[in-house]
């Protein structure tokens, strides 16, 4: 979104505070407890917030760049999201500090005063996961309370996600992905298949272009289930196993989404990917 800029924003203002809205930003942190590690949660929240909204513009330019079959740009917006998450999990590191006698009593002023929640009922965290592909319909519940923003979820959970996006420039490609895996319903969840398995295959074995898509994928599948690992061992180190999400521990809550890695059959499809020489201890796959 392009702004134009105002005499009242150029109101003793530098060049550098007028671009980057350096008053506002720094305005913003409103902590409601005296602890010293409340604005720590809040900056680095604030943070991951913004990188997971560059991350949403960078997913969205990427399918469109597939829809206009260039693999050559939507390749590069790809590896620009995997260069966004090393300073994106990176910022977990500067909350490792906290026990659960850091922790607790901010929650507890916070929790009275706001309620709980926590960053996976996120809008622009959800918004991501659904480009991702990971579609569960139940989510969008949570942000009755936002109108407009459930209904940009809606639409989300709706439209296609990148790799439906791959999986059609896949097929324009002449890879063997049938139509019915990327022209379905996509507020549905992905259903993996053995035929996008085998295209994936040949990709490897025949399409080195292909291949290198197929790998920044991977990338960021990685860097996002390395971000909700370290978000589980955090609470792991400041809750421990006490209750906290909705009736159940944290890590109990968290746990079964590290099993929810994009672009499924990316990684499957490696069981078939290669032939096993003599003496290597890894054997063929069975078919």
């Amino acid at each position: 979104m392009t702004v134009t800029i105002t005499e009242e924003d150029r109101f003793e203002q530098t060049p550098y505070s007028m671009w980057l809205q350096t008053e506002k930003l720094h305005s913003i942190q409103r902590t409601l407890t005296g602890h010293p590690g409340e604005y720590s949660f809040i900056v680095n929240c604030q943070v991951m917030e913004l990188y997971w909204s560059l991350i949403v513009r960078e997913l969205q330019a990427a399918q469109a760049h597939l829809r206009q079959n260039d693999l050559l740009k939507a390749q590069q917006a790809l590896r620009r999201v995997v260069d966004a998450h090393e300073p994106l999990n990176a910022t977990w590191r500067s909350l490792s500090w906290m026990t659960p006698l850091d922790l607790l009593p901010m929650l507890g002023v916070i929790g009275t005063t706001l309620g709980r929640d926590t960053a996976l009922q996120g809008w622009i965290y959800r918004h991501m996961v659904y480009l991702f592909g990971i579609k569960q319909k139940e989510q969008l519940e949570h942000f009755k309370p936002q109108p407009r923003r459930w209904q940009q979820l809606n639409e989300a959970l709706s439209a296609p996600s990148l790799y439906d996006d791959v999986l059609a420039f896949l097929h324009h490609e002449k890879l063997p992905v049938p139509r019915g895996q990327f022209e379905r319903d996509f507020a549905e969840p992905y259903k993996p298949s053995p035929e996008v398995e085998r295209a994936w295959q040949i990709a490897y074995d025949e399409r080195p272009e292909i291949k290198v898509l197929g790998e920044t994928l991977a990338d960021i599948a990685e860097e996002f289930t390395t971000w909700k690992y370290r978000h589980l061992m955090l609470t792991r180190r400041t809750l421990g196993s006490r209750n906290a999400y909705f009736g159940v521990s944290g890590i109990a809550w968290l746990t079964p989404t590290l099993e929810e890695i994009p672009f499924p059959e990316l990684f499957s499809a490696r069981t078939f990917i290669g032939d096993p020489p003599a003496g290597c201890p890894v054997g063929k796959a069975k078919e």
